[in-house]
């Protein structure tokens, strides 16, 4: 009897399982080691404004598309409403539109809300007094209260 020589090799599928095997390691290995050019604080302040700006739209739909007013903005975001807007009294079936308190801005701290300087115009820069964020209630629009966001627009 004669034994077959059978010759080995590696196949075509073999190549490419290892070819991806490959990829998805240097994907995730090699960004550890890249410096990040995103400033976290940055993609924060970005995520915590869309979720308040969405917020903000959903409170508008469920108030007969009148916007949080900017005296009673904490309360009305972070307390039951009625359809009114009041925080107090019978009827408070919407809200709260976050649970315990606005988020603060990243870059100092803070989760007060101030007007916008022009009402019905978005602002070209911050406003004094070291609030977090600004409100327009005629709009809705609600912007950061920091230098480096519009330094970075």
């Amino acid at each position: 009897m004669r034994k077959s020589r059978c010759r080995r090799a590696i196949t075509l599928f073999e190549i490419l399982i290892i070819v991806a095997i490959v990829a998805v390691m240097l994907g995730t290995v090699v960004p550890q080691f890249l410096p990040s050019s995103d400033d976290p604080k940055c993609r924060s302040l970005q995520f915590n404004l869309h979720t308040v700006r969405s917020q903000i739209a959903r409170y508008r739909l469920q108030h007969e598309g009148k916007f949080p007013t900017l005296a009673h903005f904490a309360d009305q975001m972070t307390k039951p409403s009625d359809v009114q807007g009041a925080t107090t009294g019978e009827k408070l079936i919407y809200g709260p539109y976050f649970q315990g308190q606005v988020p603060r801005n990243v870059f100092n701290d803070s989760n007060a809300v101030v007007a916008v300087a022009k009402p019905g115009h978005e602002p070209m820069g911050p406003v004094s007094g070291g609030a977090g964020w600004q409100y327009d209630e005629t709009t809705g629009g609600f912007y950061p209260n920091h230098l480096k966001y519009y330094a970075d627009k």
